[in-house]
């Protein structure tokens, strides 16, 4: 079903791009109705627009609060065309019908993160602007809305194709993406307010997002896939791409998986690879490219096809050491010039630079059908004041720090998670099996592979407590000489017991990290 349109009322925020929907207005004889700046700006280019308080006979008020909230509006927007009832009240009252809406709203999400002045947030919440939006989408099967400026392009070519006319698809795709897009400015507002108040757990929960791009699939090359920024910068994630061809699904969520890692380590160079979201390899050292060869060092295989997370600029020598193997992507920050020659070498390797990216996100979210889990993120490690020395053995001041990263480490490892660790690199990880003493049988294999010689006097850090003896045994055996453990077990007497016997040292935190 076409419809034509009389009528049109434009009122935009974002002044771009109006000159080519002018034009087809005006060559399909469509009288525009406008108000303030967009009035201002349509005049300005060399358009006939009728303002706003003439069209009404009444007013802005209230400093612009009141403006477009006019019967004169809403009926012209709202009536149904073919109800006999609703054509004779708009004749009785001599409104006409409005037939095309275009209308951006108050720029809200540029405000909050321009400043932190609760005043001027509120003034740019948009009253009028959804108001109306709703309204045209609401009445689709009568009016066309147009909420971005990247559409105009297509109400153009659909204004031309009809012959000043719209069809019902049109207005139904266009009506879908207006409430798309009153339900993210409201989730945006929402969200400010509960940010504001503090407030972690709302009675409703809104999560809003714009599609960054569409990944060529998703885990698996049958699931489809996109990426979204929840963020009020939406516009970008923080990442540069260099070079290598788009990334996808797995990409991101090994990326993600390296960065929240990565974003642990303070002090030091550091170096994450991640392989299918698990670490199988970390390392800090105050020499960089120690930190590299460390990380990877810790299970060279896994590591093959993974992702590299590094704190730090790459140079050449640390380039060349990347080119060795194969990787997925690089991410670092920044990138010398002869490295990135050397590094675009790879065609296949996607290079980007976080240099600008910066981990905002307090919780963690997990999907399942028509529900949701909402979590703060685990950020956190342990108190020193408050660490239980269970042994009779103690750890020194430098094997304190030791623990602390395996500890850190560990927290990011899929449960159950056992991590060996020796001068701040891990040697081995276990990681996502159902019982600790497999994870415990995994990390010591893996470490008597590829670094046998730093098996001894190694830590191991579990991310919850041994419910039986057999998984520490198992660490001691290999040569592990300090466990860290949360405690908590009913046997832990017994697990103390076999620490104390094997000469070790153990510290419980008291503090239990899963992630599943």
């Amino acid at each position: 079903m076409k419809t034509k349109i009389k009528n049109a009322l434009i009122s935009v925020s974002d002044k771009e791009n109006l000159v080519a929907l002018l034009k087809v207005l005006k060559k399909f004889n469509i009288k525009i109705i406008s108000s303030g700046g967009t009035y201002t700006s349509i005049k300005k280019l060399g358009y006939q627009c009728t303002e706003l308080s003439k069209y009404t006979g009444f007013k802005e008020m209230l400093d612009g609060r009141v403006k477009t909230l006019h019967p004169k509006i809403h009926a012209g927007i709202l009536h149904d065309r073919k109800n006999k009832k609703h054509r004779k009240e708009m004749n009785k009252q001599n409104f006409p019908s409005i037939d095309l809406i275009v209308v951006n709203f108050y720029p809200f999400q540029k405000i909050v993160m321009n400043t932190a002045k609760a005043k001027n947030i509120i003034e740019n919440i948009d009253i009028g602007g959804p108001t109306m939006v709703r309204a045209a989408a609401k009445n689709f099967k009568n009016v066309s809305i147009i909420t971005n400026k990247n559409d105009y392009k297509y109400l153009v070519n659909e204004i031309e194709k009809n012959n000043g006319s719209t069809t019902l698809k049109f207005r139904e795709l266009m009506s879908s993406k207006a409430f798309g897009l009153t339900a993210y400015y409201d989730a945006l507002i929402a969200n400010w307010f509960n940010k504001k108040l503090k407030i972690e757990f709302p009675e409703r929960k809104t999560i809003f997002g714009r599609k960054l791009q569409e990944l060529r699939y998703g885990e698996n090359p049958h699931q489809t896939s996109s990426i979204y920024v929840s963020d009020y910068n939406d516009r970008q994630l923080g990442f540069t791409q260099l070079h290598g061809k788009d990334l996808s699904y797995n990409n991101y969520n090994d990326m993600f998986a390296s960065l929240e890692i990565l974003n642990s380590i303070k002090n030091k160079p550091g170096t994450v690879i991640i392989k299918h979201a698990n670490p199988c390899g970390v390392s800090e050292n105050k020499n960089a490219l120690y930190s590299f060869k460390n990380a990877y060092a810790s299970d060279p295989i896994s590591a093959f096809g993974g992702v590299i997370a590094c704190n730090f600029k790459i140079s050449k020598k640390i380039a060349l050491e990347i080119t060795k193997n194969f990787s997925e992507v690089i991410l670092a920050k920044g990138f010398e010039k002869d490295a990135l020659i050397l590094l675009k070498k790879k065609k296949n390797l996607r290079i980007i630079d976080i240099t600008e990216f910066k981990l905002k996100s307090l919780v963690s979210l997990k999907t399942f059908d028509s529900s949701f889990l909402v979590q703060n993120k685990d950020s956190m490690i342990f108190d020193k004041k408050k660490l239980k020395f269970v042994t009779k053995l103690k750890p020194s001041k430098k094997e304190l720090a030791e623990i602390e990263f395996a500890f850190n480490v560990c927290k990011y490892v899929k449960s159950n998670a056992i991590v060996l660790c020796n001068n701040f690199s891990t040697i081995g990880v276990g990681a996502g099996q159902p019982s600790r003493l497999d994870s415990c049988k995994i990390a010591t294999q893996k470490a008597k592979e590829f670094q046998p010689s730093k098996i001894k006097n190694s830590v191991a850090a579990s991310d919850a407590f041994f419910p039986f003896a057999d998984g520490i045994k198992t660490l001691i055996k290999a040569g592990v000489k300090t466990i860290v453990q949360p405690g908590g077990s009913i046997r832990d007497q017994e697990v103390i017991n076999a620490a104390n016997k094997a000469e070790i040292k153990m510290i419980f935190t008291g503090i239990r990290h899963f992630n599943h």
